[in-house]
């Protein structure tokens, strides 16, 4: 039997808290094209006690939610040969990162991975193998993220995957569970560049293998691109001064303004289109509609609203938890 998600009132009080009015960002976008970094958070923090003066996670409320999450029967799981795969095995091996401030970060202190990415496919660990710690992590790129696929050496990729028709030819995804879109980063002194219109002329990094460099091409055609593999190697050029912008999703740049405090800021609007993220799957793979249940069940039961208040509402001084996109859109 499923028990009830320990995490209930906690939202409930959030959610309370907000048709109330008191005070917050309406959503995660508006605080990505405010250009500026995040307020801190009051003494005491969130209701959920998440909110931390230096953007850190909130360690124990977030471990609080994956360890309330739901652990499938064994109908479910045999009814899915990508599950049964994954039982059998005893380990789910995840492609993602561990760098990414929001979206999943190697804590030094005690090894574990958390952020929002990480937390889904933790859940997900914990939904399939009773036990949120059996997964195996193999790091991709952006470059990557398809070949460990269709080379059976992951599961499943969690990377702030954006599902793109290009991509589905390739592999199959689950979700979305995430929307985003594209934003700038620049140094905090810059005062040049203050939206999509002013990257004429100038030397715009973005990430090789991502949807960045078509989306620049088409809203900035005028922009010098550089392509750089990995978003650390990209801000370490526009922290160096070696080019004058970085565009990606909207969600890792107020990661980078979290990590770095006083070091960036997002300028002008979010653009192009919406970013659906996915989770990467084989193709054609069972598993599509067995994830997918799982995420449904995750929303359902508000575990996702929580994960994402801890992992970023907290952390960016949002107070409403956005609506998470349809899944299978």
């Amino acid at each position: 039997m499923v028990t009830e998600n320990p995490l209930g009132k906690i939202i409930l009080g959030r959610r309370e808290a907000i048709a109330l009015g008191l005070g917050g960002i309406a959503t995660l976008g508006l605080a990505a094209c405010s250009g500026d970094s995040p307020a801190p958070a009051p003494e005491g923090g969130s209701p959920s006690g998440g909110t931390s003066s230096n953007g850190q996670i909130d360690a124990a409320v977030y471990d609080t939610v994956i360890a309330g999450g739901k652990v499938a029967d064994d109908a479910d799981i045999a009814s899915s040969t990508w599950a049964s795969k994954v039982k059998q095995s005893g380990t789910l091996r995840v492609g993602g990162v561990e760098t990414s401030t929001l979206f999943s970060l190697r804590n030094a202190e005690d090894n574990t991975l958390r952020g929002f990415d990480a937390g889904i496919f933790q859940l997900l660990a914990r939904y399939i193998l009773g036990d949120q710690n059996k997964y195996q992590l193999t790091k991709v790129t952006s470059d990557t993220r398809e070949s460990v696929l269709t080379n059976d050496q992951v599961d499943c990729v969690f990377a702030t995957y954006s599902i793109t028709p290009a991509r589905k030819e390739v592999i199959s995804f689950a979700g979305p569970y995430y929307t985003s879109q594209q934003a700038i980063l620049v140094a905090k002194s810059n005062d040049a560049i203050t939206g999509v219109d002013s990257l004429a002329g100038k030397k715009v990094a973005v990430q090789s293998g991502s949807t960045g460099p078509g989306i620049v091409s088409e809203y900035a055609p005028k922009a010098n691109l550089q392509e750089f593999s990995t978003d650390e190697e990209a801000r370490t050029a526009l922290e160096q001064g070696r080019v004058d912008a970085y565009v990606i999703d909207q969600t890792m740049q107020m990661g980078a303004i979290v990590k770095n405090p006083g070091k960036y800021k997002i300028v002008g609007e979010p653009f192009g289109p919406k970013d659906n993220y996915g989770i990467g799957m084989p193709k054609d793979s069972d598993g599509v509609d067995f994830v997918n249940a799982f995420l449904k069940k995750i929303e359902d039961d508000g575990t996702w609203a929580a994960l994402w208040q801890v992992a970023i509402g907290d952390r960016t001084d949002v107070k409403t938890v956005p609506e998470p996109p349809a899944i299978g859109a």
